[in-house]
């Protein structure tokens, strides 16, 4: 078998080899090729310098690296790594990263990153024999808006990204697909929650898909939560929010308190090149 870069494999039979991967997966994945090219492409996914296995022309396992700048490091982040059911047990993740480390090192790159799922033994086992370590912990919830909770003393305005000081919005309690480096790239809405005339919250959602990637009070007030949840909830009140930072402990309060429930935990892991 060989290690090679994804740059040249069509995107439609890479997609194929994702999907059978993740069958059974602790999640259920979407299957629209749209859906992947446009997600890959927010995140700045480098098929250059993404590998698989190959036995012959088959690709039989993979590891897919976004790479780009965040929090002042060149960072691969590990957007999705799969093994086909065949060729499992057979460490083809450890000697794709034996693979790729000094490829990635060449290319600048400082740091690599992933999420994976808390309850995944398995690949956590083989993340840690790698050499990552776990670095956060984030927690995923969905469900209804209890709105009879909120406030009605607010204004909710629609702005563009430029509205905020993004110097002043703390990205790193964000995942690599919450960051607003990727959220930029993609058709999402940006909304400032106003008290009187000054913004006490601001939130980034996506109405279509109901998934809400950024929200955050600018005073940690309980009022402002309210007023928070209560705009969230005119926009879509249905919603699905996933790697909330645990540390975030008012943030997660408030998410119980409105009627969200916690879905599935993940680590995210650190490897320093």
């Amino acid at each position: 078998m060989q290690i090679r870069s994804l740059k040249t494999i069509n995107f439609s039979e890479f997609l194929a080899v994702f999907l059978k991967a993740f069958d059974g997966y602790f999640v259920k994945m979407p299957t629209e090729v749209d859906y992947y090219r446009h997600r890959w492409d927010m995140a700045k996914v480098d098929y250059d310098l993404s590998f698989g296995m190959f036995n012959g022309d088959m690709l039989v396992g993979f590891i897919i690296n976004a790479v780009n700048h965040r929090n002042g490091h060149r960072i691969a982040h590990n957007t999705g790594t799969g093994v086909v059911p065949d060729y499992r047990g057979r460490q083809i993740v450890d000697a794709i990263y034996d693979y790729a480390i000094p490829i990635l090192r060449k290319k600048g790159v400082e740091k690599c990153t992933l999420e994976v799922i808390t309850k995944n033994k398995v690949a956590l086992k083989v993340y840690e024999r790698i050499g990552f370590t776990i670095v956060k912990d984030f927690k995923c919830y969905d469900g209804d808006i209890n709105t009879e909770l909120g406030r009605t003393d607010f204004k909710m305005k629609k702005v563009g990204m430029d509205f905020f000081d993004w110097n002043r919005i703390d990205q790193t309690v964000y995942s690599w697909d919450n960051d607003i480096e990727t959220l930029k790239q993609g058709n999402f809405e940006f909304y400032a929650v106003f008290n009187g005339e000054a913004p006490a919250a601001y939130f980034i959602i996506n109405p279509q898909t109901n998934y809400l990637a950024q929200f955050d009070v600018f005073e940690n007030n309980a009022k402002h939560w309210e007023r928070l949840f209560s705009a969230m909830g005119r926009v879509c009140k249905t919603i699905r929010t996933n790697n909330v930072d645990a540390m975030q402990n008012d943030k997660l309060f408030y998410l119980k308190r409105f009627g969200l429930k916690n879905t599935i935990d993940q680590y995210q892991m650190e490897l320093n090149l």
